[in-house]
């Protein structure tokens, strides 16, 4: 076949479709822009007023987190049923990618407005976008064929690309420029998805259109024919999976909450003298991926060819299991960190979880959606997708509320001390000249049932520098109780005290006023006993190994059952190409 009888939306780069990378490159940019903000998103909540963020406690961040990205994914059922009623997956896609576009410039602002606006436009931006790419990739190809997978790890690095890219990029303009810079240049990057994915048009054409306009008689009766009882079973298969999908992405989503937070407080960033961003190593999840995608879809292809079992069903559960076994090393870090007092784990404990959490991810996130395209009746085909994402919102919800619960609530204390009392302890005072934060580590330990505080370093009596004071819901006296019955607990002396650090910020307004500069007043802080922290963390860490290890084996367990219901919709696959003997068909 000559190349001058292809049109566009036939030609093919490297065996695939070329509308496969105009799709590639608009969801990088899409996912640099998603990814580059969620790396200092719970950063930035958390951070003290003082340092440019919201000063939330991390508690109360890890919620909103888990709020927010269940939201992003939730949305995506209206917005795949608008694609399937209304627009179709190709406008739905762009209107989408206009909405995110000012979402994230909405975050560049300052004004509290603007970040809770940005997040709820970049909520519904998602929404359309999400769901409906991803179909699109599907229907690049014909039922039954066998790049289908491939293609969709192909589409899947992309994703991960922009991941790796923005992680470090917007994660150290975030972290050490500002973070309103690091959200603005999150926006560039979904500006330039919009530019590439409007360009790429005429190889899209025959695909994600809407299919209530089709000319086509077999488009109209596809809309209105009713679900036969295949359909209906594999329909069943894939609202299973979706359970897995939840208790999956809830355990590996900790990655932008708790895991985030972790690398911030308990792990030793130091390499060569330098000390790396926390955000950074929200690129090794995706570096991984690039690095590893293709050997492990060569792993499931060759296993395929010599005949083996490698329905997705077994490669969302094998996955499930291998993602979760990073969260053992992650109790083996904990371990580590609570074995001296103020003690960090080492950066390679969170690298293998990375990696681990990567191979188990390639195994059943990029195969998932490919099943997906495979079992979906063709006019829910984005409704389903939508559903998925929704599974993946609850999962991302999950994630929230099980990092929430891995944080102990601080105590909440005031500063007394003047800044010639603490001219002995190092630095505070020229700290406390600026106005800037400070921390303090203490022993604490029982003296008769009294609660005592020495200074770490001096061990001086520092009780009378700081005051208790009342909590959401508790009196100042019902919180020293609480920390005397904890002391109790763990039989805490002089000898073998338990131990925290005092972290002191100045009010934010008291600091706008210049006659209070330097004197020490308005100085507010809080808590949390080093030992009660590591021993939540861990116990976090190991109801995620267990969790994810019962869901795996309970999916492999099921698999013949599960298997008999998709109807073969993963049997006799094979290459097909719209021009055999062409790698890449040029333009006339």
């Amino acid at each position: 076949m000559s190349t001058s009888t292809l049109q566009p939306h036939q030609r093919e780069l490297f065996g695939h479709p070329i509308g496969l990378f105009v799709l590639f490159f608009t969801e990088m940019w899409e996912r640099f822009s998603y990814y580059g903000m969620r790396a200092i998103l719970v950063l930035y909540i958390a951070s003290s007023m003082s340092d440019g963020g919201l000063g939330w406690t991390k508690a109360s961040a890890l919620e909103l987190y888990g709020w927010y990205t269940m939201l992003v994914y939730v949305m995506s059922i209206p917005g795949g049923i608008i694609a399937d009623k209304l627009l179709g997956q190709k406008k739905s896609v762009l209107y989408g990618a206009i909405i995110l576009v000012a979402g994230h410039g909405l975050l560049a602002f300052e004004q509290q407005w603007a970040f809770y606006g940005g997040l709820s436009l970049i909520i519904f931006g998602v929404g359309m976008l999400k769901p409906n790419i991803s179909t699109m990739v599907g229907g690049l190809y014909k039922q039954g064929d066998l790049r289908r997978d491939k293609g969709f790890t192909i589409f899947y690095i992309g994703i991960n690309v922009g991941a790796f890219l923005s992680a470090l990029v917007v994660g150290y303009v975030g972290e050490e420029i500002g973070w309103h810079y690091g959200f603005g240049l999150a926006g560039i990057g979904m500006l330039f998805g919009l530019v590439v994915y409007t360009w790429g048009q005429k190889y899209l054409t025959e695909v994600g259109n809407f299919i209530g306009d089709t000319k086509s008689n077999q488009g109209k009766e596809i809309s209105k024919k009713p679900l036969t009882k295949i359909e209906k079973d594999r329909v069943i298969v894939l609202l299973i999976s979706f359970l897995i999908i939840i208790v999956f992405w809830g355990a590996f989503e900790q990655a932008g909450g708790l895991l985030s937070i972790y690398a911030k407080e308990k792990v030793n960033r130091v390499l060569f003298g330098w000390e790396m961003p926390a955000s950074w190593f929200q690129s090794f999840n995706a570096f991984f991926i690039i690095l590893f995608g293709t050997l492990v879809a060569s792993f499931w292809a060759l296993r395929k060819s010599k005949g083996k079992e490698t329905s997705t069903l077994l490669k969302m559960g094998i996955g499930t299991i291998i993602m979760g076994a990073g969260f053992l090393l992650m109790g083996f870090a904990s371990r580590e960190a609570s074995s001296e007092v103020f003690g960090k784990a080492s950066f390679w404990w969170l690298t293998g979880a990375y990696l681990l959490h990567t191979i188990g991810e390639l195994c059943a996130s990029p195969t998932a959606l490919s099943f997906i395209t495979k079992l979906a009746p063709v006019k829910y085909a984005s409704i389903m997708m939508g559903v998925y994402f929704a599974a993946t919102g609850l999962g991302n919800k999950l994630a929230g509320s099980i990092g929430e619960a891995s944080q102990e609530e601080p105590v909440k204390i005031v500063l007394n001390a003047s800044p010639d009392q603490l001219k002995k302890y190092h630095r505070i005072d020229t700290l406390i000249a600026k106005d800037n934060s400070f921390t303090l580590k203490s022993d604490l330990y029982l003296d008769e049932n009294n609660f005592v505080a020495l200074e770490y370093n001096t061990k001086e009596p520092i009780n009378n520098m700081f005051s208790i004071i009342k909590s959401d819901t508790k009196s100042s006296e019902q919180v020293k109780y609480d920390i005397v019955n904890v002391l109790k607990e763990h039989k805490a002396t002089k000898e073998n005290p338990l131990h925290a650090k005092l972290n002191f910020e100045k009010d934010f307004e008291a600091k706008k006023i210049v006659e209070n500069k330097g004197d020490g007043k308005n100085y507010e802080g809080k808590f949390v006993i080093d030992e009660i922290q590591n021993a939540k963390e861990y116990s976090i860490f190991m109801f995620i190994f267990y969790l994810t290890l019962g869901f795996g084996l309970l999916i492999i367990l099921l698999l013949k059952p599960l298997k008999k219901l998709t109807h073969g919709a993963e049997d006799n696959e094979i290459e097909m190409h719209e021009a055999e003997g062409f790698d890449l068909a040029e333009e006339n």
